[in-house]
């Protein structure tokens, strides 16, 4: 059964992104912005501010990487950087004219070592809990981002369409990551099987959604820049494409446990048919989902914290603020990926009790020739 379903699933997804592959990708411009420096902060003078500025105000000394030290003012404003002695900044160059006087202005700190330690803690966390198995999920999670930068994103970026490009795409991260990461064997098997149909019923709830809500895709500043500068992306099928690939990560980690249930179930409970172990492991499946949803709402809800607080401090009536573009957005993306999380569950669990019930089905012995001798004889 593994090979019936990998072979062909495998063969379509590779024949998908031989078709879908980007040709034209479109070359990253040249920043044109002020140059940037990187330096260390020497000292900071702090002064009163003058009537009618906000603060805070005084001076920054800095030494540049390339040895030079200047001096800039504190940067003022809401998400400023608040410079103290032996912070690493970046900082732009202004010139005020083509051979005018030049100044700095500190515009970020410098966050490159913080975050190569955090990765370095979360790969040494990883390996020391989940050992080998935590290095191959290691490198599925580095297959996952080679498949978006070089395949998912170049390919919307050429034109080609954004539901074709996730829906191919995550079957690939699919294919090679839960393969990479559980090995090749019937539970495997039965979840990329879930995870298939799942995706697909999820693409299918996300486009007759956003159809009938009428969302553009375009909600925000990042959206409404990408349009200007990249007006062949279709935004509507971008929106859709981004419910695919973040419904995918939450869906394999649902089937995985469902046919993993299944798997341990049966090997407990060999007289254990088909109705036993689909009811068994949907009950499991039914408290996994109720906390998967809760889940799914947080994490939404956190990542628009700031909004909720914006249109609460302004009194935005409810029936305003839901059905703005930008908060219909989050409850079509909670609700399509909710539905498709649902579904997995049946499906999952009713593909793993038959394949778990036909391998439990004793196998009829062949009858032994007259005048054979038998083992047992």
């Amino acid at each position: 059964m593994t090979l019936l379903l990998l072979i062909p699933a495998a063969l379509l997804t590779l024949a998908g992104m031989v078709a879908l592959w980007p040709h034209h990708t479109p070359k990253a411009t040249p920043d044109d912005g002020p140059p940037r420096s990187l330096g260390r902060v020497v000292a900071v003078s702090e002064q009163t501010c003058p009537r009618g500025r906000q603060g805070p105000c005084g001076s920054v000394a800095v030494r540049l990487d390339s040895g030079h030290q200047v001096t800039t003012d504190i940067p003022s404003g809401p998400g400023a950087v608040r410079p103290s002695p032996g912070d690493n900044v970046v900082l732009y160059l202004l010139q005020d004219s083509p051979g005018g006087p030049t100044g700095y202005s500190i515009v970020d700190y410098q966050r490159s070592k913080p975050l190569w330690l955090l990765a370095v803690v979360f790969v040494l966390a990883v390996i020391a809990f989940g050992r080998w198995r935590g290095l191959t999920a290691l490198a599925g999670l580095v297959v996952t981002f080679a498949v978006l930068l070089i395949f998912m994103v170049p390919a919307i970026l050429d034109g080609r369409s954004p539901v074709a490009v996730a829906v191919v795409g995550a079957a690939a991260i699919m294919l090679t990551v839960l393969y990479l990461t559980h090995g090749f064997n019937p539970t495997t098997t039965v979840a990329v099987a879930g995870t298939l149909v799942s995706l697909t019923v999820t693409a299918a709830l996300s486009a007759i959604a956003t159809a009938v809500a009428h969302l553009s895709g375009v909600a925000d500043d990042t959206s409404s820049y990408l349009t200007i500068t990249q007006g062949d992306v279709n935004m509507r099928g971008l929106l859709l494409a981004g419910i695919v690939i973040g419904s995918l990560g939450v869906l394999d980690d649902v089937t995985v446990t469902q046919s993993a249930t299944v798997t341990e179930l049966a090997a407990a409970n060999p007289g254990y048919g088909f109705r036993q172990l689909y009811g068994s492991a949907t009950r499991i499946g039914r408290a996994h989902i109720a906390s998967v949803i809760n889940t799914i709402v947080l994490a939404y809800a956190g990542a628009s914290l700031p909004l909720m607080l914006l249109f609460a401090s302004g009194g935005t009536p409810v029936s305003q603020l839901l059905t703005g573009e930008l908060v219909a957005q989050e409850l079509v993306r909670s609700a399509v990926g909710t539905i498709g999380l649902i579904t997995a569950v049946p499906i999952t669990t009713a593909l793993a009790a038959a394949v778990a019930a036909r391998r439990a089905t004793p196998q009829p012995q062949p009858v032994p020739r007259r005048g054979a001798w038998t083992a047992a004889e």
